[in-house]
């Protein structure tokens, strides 16, 4: 009984903040997920926006059910939410509040931005967390995924990053969060935010894709990805691609699916909501650090001419030939009807 009480008082006094991630237009998906991620924790979740015009943004998180407060900041120093500039106001957002973790989703923006709060409010953070096991308890992959860590933080303030794909995104209706300003510090002045080219596409975004078709240095130019595009056009999938071709110059780094890219297949089949149904490999050999993004999709189909490519061990449908040679299957391959036969004979018939 006593315990049970002792239990009850430690979610009380939780509280959560989550830094969103937006464009001050839109707010970017896997802030709901790192929303989810701190309603596991109990206690109150507030969500900071810092932003250069972010009332829509704002509008939009006051409706995301399990927020109980939206944080506004806005200046024209968070253009481009440089870490060096976003960082100051979380420290003093922190100082405010006494929040005992904060959190940001796992991308380039959380990457960039956590490590540097952690170190100032001289505290180890955890990255790309896939599942929480109480509110000092925290279960992230080791070994390009093939393992599971489990880890306990001692610290005053957790602060961690979270992976999309472990965690259902928060439902965007149904929620009546306030909204509250926070006093914007002056620039740092250390670094200048210039401009930013953006790629753009009518596919599905690849972290949150339910297929997804990637090609690596066995497409052996850019120009060749075409055949990729052309399947993904009739499939609505998105476009993902190895290390080894984004290396190669044949597409830009944010198509690069893995440890150092995205990932988009859960663990072990966690959240099954966003799970990948179809990861569609052509010319992939399956490098360990590639297997880590994808190893875990509903279902992997392999193109690739060296019958021992490690993609093959993980695949489960794989066909031994030239991309570029073979351009059809026989009719008995599509008997089954599955969805992954029937991309593999999309795949080599486009």
């Amino acid at each position: 009984m006593h315990r049970a009480i002792n239990k009850t008082r430690q979610l009380r006094f939780q509280s959560t903040l989550v830094v969103a991630e937006h464009n001050n237009d839109k707010l970017t998906p896997i802030t709901l997920s790192a929303i989810t991620a701190a309603n596991k924790l109990g206690g109150e979740v507030s969500c900071l926006v810092a932003g250069t015009d972010c009332a829509k943004v704002v509008a939009e998180l006051s409706k995301v059910l399990g927020v109980n407060k939206v944080l506004v900041a806005q200046h024209d120093a968070f253009k481009g939410a440089l870490p060096e500039e976003l960082t100051p106001i979380i420290l003093a957002t922190q100082q405010q509040f006494k929040f005992t973790h904060i959190c940001a989703g796992a991308s380039a923006f959380g990457k960039n931005l956590l490590p540097r709060v952690a170190a100032k409010l001289d505290v180890a953070p955890i990255s790309d967390i896939i599942e929480i096991q109480s509110p000092d308890t925290f279960v992230r992959t080791i070994y390009a995924g093939n393992a599971l860590s489990t880890v306990k933080c001692n610290e005053s303030v957790k602060v961690f990053t979270v992976r999309g794909t472990a965690f259902e995104p928060a439902a965007s209706e149904g929620g009546s969060a306030t909204s509250e300003d926070v006093a914007s510090s002056s620039a740092v002045g250390v670094s200048e935010w210039l401009e930013q080219n953006l790629s753009k596409s009518d596919r599905p975004e690849l972290a949150g894709a339910k297929v997804v078709v990637s090609g690596g240095r066995g497409l052996k130019s850019g120009e060749n990805f075409q055949l990729l595009y052309d399947l993904a056009e009739t499939m609505n999938a998105a476009v993902g691609a190895s290390r080894a071709a984004v290396d190669a110059g044949y597409v830009p780094n944010d198509m690069q699916v893995g440890q150092t890219g995205k990932i988009v297949a859960p663990v072990n089949g966690l959240n099954m909501r966003n799970h990948l149904e179809l990861y569609i490999a052509v010319g992939i050999s399956g490098a360990i650090q590639h297997l880590a993004g994808m190893k875990d999709s509903k279902t992997i189909v392999a193109i690739n001419k060296d019958p021992e490519a490690p993609i093959f061990l993980v695949s489960d449908f794989g066909l031994v030939a030239d991309l570029f040679k073979v351009r059809s299957l026989p009719p008995p391959l599509l008997s089954a009807g599955s969805l992954s036969l029937m991309a593999l004979h999309a795949a080599l018939s486009c």
